[in-house]
C-alpha cells in the first residue's frame, strides 16, 4: 500500500552532501536465497553475502564514510520475492554528525512477497548533538510474508557524558501488509525536554523498536517471558514492553498457534547504553526463528566484534 505522500516525509530538494542509494533483489535460486540484483551509486554496497543457515541468505551493508552529515542523502530499498528469506545487517553503528544547517535524510523502502521472510536487523543510529535529520521507514508485505525487524536510536554519546542538547531527529515508520496499515508512528526529537518527560525519553538516552509480524498467542507469551527475564537480567539499565496491534480485529482468528495476518507485536525500549538493548532484542529475535523454524538461528558473527 502507498502511504499518501502528504503524510510521508518528503525528501530534500537540496543537492548538497553525499548522495547513496542501494537497491536488492534477492529471490529463490538453485534452492537457496541470492541476492540477484544490486544497484548502487555513491558509497552504499555490499560487504558480502553468507549461507550459515542453508538456504537463506545473510547480507552485510557497508557505508564506507561511517558517517552522515547535513545534506547526506541514503536511500535503501529491499525486495524480497515469493518464499526467499535474507537477513540484513550492519557491521556498526550509522552515526549522524552535527549539521551545517543542511538536513541529512535517510530512507527504507522493504517489501516481501509471498511466503517471503525479510529479517531487517542493523546496528544502531547514534545522533551527535546538532544532527538534523529526517528518517523514514516503510514495509510492504504481502498477505503471507514475514518480517522481524528492529530500529534502535542513540542521542548524544551517553557513554561519554555527552547529551543530545539540541538539533532535530525526525522519523517515520510504517508497516502494511496486502492494502492494510499495520502500523503508522513517529519519532520526534528536538527539545531536551523531551528526554525527563514520562511520556517521552524518561531520562534515557537511547530508544529502540523490534517489530514482529504475523503473530500467534504461543509466540506471544513466549516473548513476553523473554522481555521479562531481560529485564530481571538488566534491572534499571534497560525498560522494555510489548504492544499488539490490530488484536481488537484479529482475535477470532488467532489461535495459540495459528496467526492472524494482520497481526503485529511491537517491542519497545528505552536505555542508556546500546549493549542491554542489542542483548535483549537478539533474545527476543531467537525466540521468534525458534518459534518459527523449530530451532536456533546462526547468529551473525559481525554482532560479536
Amino acid at each position: 500500500m502507498n502511504i499518501p505522500q502528504s503524510v510521508c516525509f518528503k525528501r530534500p530538494e537540496s543537492d548538497a552532501g553525499w548522495r547513496a542509494e542501494l537497491r536488492l533483489k534477492y529471490g529463490i535460486k538453485r534452492e537457496k536465497t541470492r541476492l540477484l540484483e544490486r544497484h548502487q551509486i555513491g558509497p552504499l554496497t555490499v560487504q558480502k553475502t553468507f549461507f550459515p543457515e542453508g538456504a537463506a541468505c545473510h547480507t552485510y551493508l557497508l557505508h564506507p564514510p561511517g558517517g552522515v552529515v547535513g545534506g547526506d542523502q541514503l536511500s535503501f530499498t529491499v525486495d524480497v520475492a515469493e518464499q526467499a528469506h535474507a537477513l540484513l545487517t550492519t557491521p556498526g553503528a550509522t552515526k549522524f554528525y552535527r549539521s551545517n544547517a543542511e538536513q541529512a535524510w535517510q530512507s527504507q523502502q522493504l517489501s516481501v512477497a509471498e511466503s517471503g521472510l525479510l529479517e531487517w536487523l542493523p546496528m544502531e543510529n547514534i545522533f551527535f548533538p546538532g544532527a538534523n535529520c529526517k528518517l523514514l521507514t516503510q514495509v510492504n508485505l504481502a498477505a503471507n510474508a514475514r518480517f522481524i525487524g528492529w530500529e534502535m536510536q542513540c542521542f548524544g554519546r551517553p557513554q561519554l557524558g555527552e547529551e543530545f542538547n539540541y538539533g532535530q531527529v525526525l522519523g517515520q515508520t510504517f508497516i502494511c501488509r496486502d492494502n492494510k496499515v499495520l502500523l503508522a508512528e513517529s519519532l520526534r526529537v528536538q527539545d531536551q525536554f523531551q528526554f525527563k518527560q514520562a511520556a517521552a525519553m524518561r531520562n534515557f538516552a537511547m530508544t529502540g523498536c523490534l517489530y514482529i509480524t504475523p503473530v500467534d498467542r504461543a509466540l506471544i507469551d513466549k516473548v513476553n517471558q523473554v522481555i521479562d527475564e531481560q529485564q530481571a537480567r538488566f534491572a534499571t539499565e534497560i525498560v522494555l514492553g510489548a504492544s499488539e496491534l490490530g488484536s481488537s480485529s484479529m482475535s477470532s482468528a488467532m489461535t495459540l498457534n495459528s496467526p492472524a495476518e494482520n497481526s503485529l507485536l511491537v517491542v519497545r525500549a528505552l536505555g542508556q547504553q546500546t549493549e542491554p538493548m542489542m542483548a535483549s532484542f537478539v533474545q527476543i529475535w531467537r525466540c521468534v526463528r525458534q518459534h518459527w523454524f523449530g530451532q536456533l538461528p546462526d547468529v551473525p558473527r559481525i554482532w560479536s566484534t
